[in-house]
């Protein structure tokens, strides 16, 4: 095999081998859980962590949302981030190594090569002692023209660690504490009262899940959300399978974010609760997996959207990463 049908033989296992991790990365992402729905602009960003999840929600992997482009830099920020940076043999850097390499061929054909006649071996010494150089001072300039994120790194740290700003109270927790003042994370004000809502809305969706009420589940959610729940119900109808969810009753839960977008609100929080959750198959009513007999804990994520100052529906949903 000529030098060049082996370079051609190794980019396309190379390729191959791109393509074979990014679809096992994308079926482990699935199986982990990830999220669906929809946050309005914040869709493809990662919820604030709390108290409640304290470490990232998964990323939404199933939305209709319009994910912007790579290619747009966003209001404020340096545009200069937003070019691609030359590959290897590219720009400056692939013109002179190019150069040197024409000027080794020329050389090797001339009889003056590395060490005056080693021929193409001098002429592969040469290419790999200037690569060498080439990629060292191509990882000087790179270091050097790194931009710096410590201050961003920071705020984002700070504001992390800093808490939920409201918390859903344990059930037969006690007196609940009046709703404070909003704090930062909270841009409209999230009070009891929409907490109170967030916890009626996941008893009242897992209820009607369970019971496959696609009307409740219509009024409950938004046109999106409602479509993959959907899907989900017809999925295990057609593996013959029923999921059951009762005795539900919330843990702990607190605000991630909420803001506003035009007429729009949105609130994320952070749930952690109890449940019997089983899946049974639809004809015998066997036990497939979970447990009938004793609670089991989840934590997820939720986005509520409420339009024109209406009723809160389910907007996303979102599992948590393992800690």
């Amino acid at each position: 095999m000529s030098i060049q049908g082996f370079g051609r033989a190794l980019a396309m296992v190379a390729v191959a081998l791109m393509v074979v991790m990014t679809v096992v990365d994308v079926a482990e992402a699935r199986r982990a859980g990830g999220g669906f729905g929809s946050r309005g602009t914040r869709t493809f960003s990662t919820p604030s962590t709390t108290r409640t999840a304290p470490t990232d929600a998964m990323p939404i992997d199933r939305t209709m949302t319009r994910q912007p482009s790579a290619q747009q830099p966003s209001a404020g920020r340096n545009t200069t981030t937003a070019n691609p940076r030359p590959g290897l043999f590219g720009g400056f850097g692939g013109s002179l190594l190019g150069g040197l390499m024409l000027g080794g061929l020329v050389g090797m054909f001339l009889g003056h090569g590395l060490g005056g006649g080693v021929g193409f071996l001098g002429l592969i010494l040469q290419v790999l002692l200037i690569a060498g150089v080439f990629l060292f001072l191509r990882r000087m300039f790179a270091q050097t023209n790194a931009p710096a994120y410590s201050g961003n790194t920071y705020a984002r740290d700070q504001y992390s660690n800093r808490g939920s700003d409201f918390e859903i109270p344990r059930i037969g927790g006690g007196t609940r504490q009046a709703a404070q003042a909003p704090k930062a994370g909270d841009e409209i004000g999230i009070q009891q009262a929409d907490l109170d809502q967030f916890e009626g809305l996941l008893k009242e969706l897992q209820a009607a899940y369970a019971a496959e009420d696609f009307r409740t589940l219509r009024q409950i959610t938004t046109p999106e959300a409602m479509s993959y729940l959907a899907e989900e119900i017809g999925d295990n109808a057609t593996k013959g399978l029923r999921n059951e969810v009762r005795d539900l009753h919330l843990v702990q839960g607190d605000v991630a974010e909420a803001w506003r977008e035009d007429a729009d609100e949105y609130a994320t929080v952070a749930m952690r609760y109890e449940s019997i959750d089983v899946m049974r198959d639809r004809s015998s009513g066997r036990v497939v997996s979970g447990d009938p007999d004793n609670l089991t804990e989840a934590v997820e994520v939720w986005t509520f959207l409420r339009r024109n100052g209406g009723e809160w529906k389910v907007s996303a949903i979102q599992g948590v990463e393992a800690a």
